[in-house]
């Protein structure tokens, strides 16, 4: 059961909730590094008493929190088999994402992918005729995306973006939101980026999904300490509305990310990217095996996250939002 925590605990200091700024907490478990970065340290989980945010605590300082990222943690094919094979796929599921940002946007603007990491939607993007860029802090990410698909991926944060104000009719920001300390902060500078009534699509981890009630710390989604909040849909609808965006439409299923997910919780050994991102040494036929049991154990875990996903319940939830303006 959760043990509950008021202010600071007495051998590390506890931040305050991001949200709401109260310091009293339940501490729900403790998570290691999946990708073992951080010498077996673990990790408290801990939910705000008042509004129930669920987050790291106490979170990284920045330098710290750098060093908890590989220099691949960005998806980048290689020429082997396996390489090959994991890109088409990759190709493929993006259909899903690229279909939803595009419905409805104004087809004749400026569109942005912040944290683009690697350019792949960017790219999928650009493919439908579209006027994607990409922007990444992570200098390598930025490096490759640009060397791969051309001068439209640059290195660069928000709010040092180098944008001016209302440049962009469409902003999209998948899988960054819970890596950052001041969601509220980055939120209200894509908002001074986007034109009057442009769009911003959202994609985080749901940490309202079944695999989170079914698995608690063995969630891949909890990916600690490189995800610092994790929010539940209703926790990002009221944060995007807090910050001037109106939510108009919800999905919670992707082929991407929802049964690669649930594969990756229940076998993170096979898992390719976390494979890849560990640096572990494989001969070429024991990758592609291991490369194609995970997809088997993806494919079973598919009906699963598709049953998750119609309750409103699934592993990964994005929102087309439209920005109002700032109250």
């Amino acid at each position: 059961m959760p043990q509950s925590h008021m202010n600071a605990r007495s051998e590390e200091a506890a931040g305050s909730c991001p949200r709401c700024a109260a310091d009293a907490y339940l501490t729900l478990f403790q998570a290691e590094d999946r990708l073992g970065l951080s010498n077996g340290r673990r990790f408290h989980i801990v939910e705000c008493s008042r509004c129930a945010l669920i987050r790291l605590d106490p979170m990284p300082s920045a330098s710290e929190a750098a060093s908890f990222y590989p220099d691949n943690y960005w998806w980048k094919p290689d020429s082997s088999t396996s390489g090959r094979l994991a890109e088409i796929y990759r190709q493929l599921v993006l259909i899903d994402h690229a279909h939803f940002v595009t419905h409805g946007i104004d087809r004749a603007g400026l569109i942005l992918d912040v944290g683009c990491g690697g350019g792949s939607l960017v790219h999928a993007l650009r493919k439908r005729g579209l006027k994607a860029f990409g922007l990444d802090p992570a200098v390598g990410a930025a490096r490759s995306a640009h060397q791969r698909y051309g001068p439209h991926l640059v290195c660069g944060m928000v709010p040092q973006a180098p944008f001016r104000p209302g440049t962009f009719s469409t902003i999209t920001l998948c899988r960054v939101l819970e890596h950052v300390p001041d969601p509220i902060g980055l939120l209200k500078g894509l908002g001074r980026l986007l034109k009057p009534g442009g769009k911003l699509f959202v994609q985080i981890p749901n940490a309202a999904c079944w695999q989170f009630l079914l698995l608690g710390k063995r969630w891949s989604g909890l990916d600690a300490p490189r995800h610092r909040i994790h929010f539940r849909t209703a926790d990002l609808e009221e944060i995007l509305e807090a910050t001037g965006f109106e939510v108009l439409r919800k999905k919670f299923f992707f082929l991407r990310d929802n049964p690669a997910g649930l594969a990756s919780s229940l076998c993170p050994g096979l898992d390719p990217t976390l494979r890849h991102m560990r640096g572990q040494s494989e001969n070429a036929g024991m990758r592609l095996l291991k490369d194609l049991t995970f997809f088997a154990l993806v494919v079973a875990a598919t009906p699963f996250t598709l049953m998750e996903a119609a309750g409103a319940a699934g592993s990964t939830v994005m929102v087309e939002t439209v920005w109002r303006g700032a109250s």
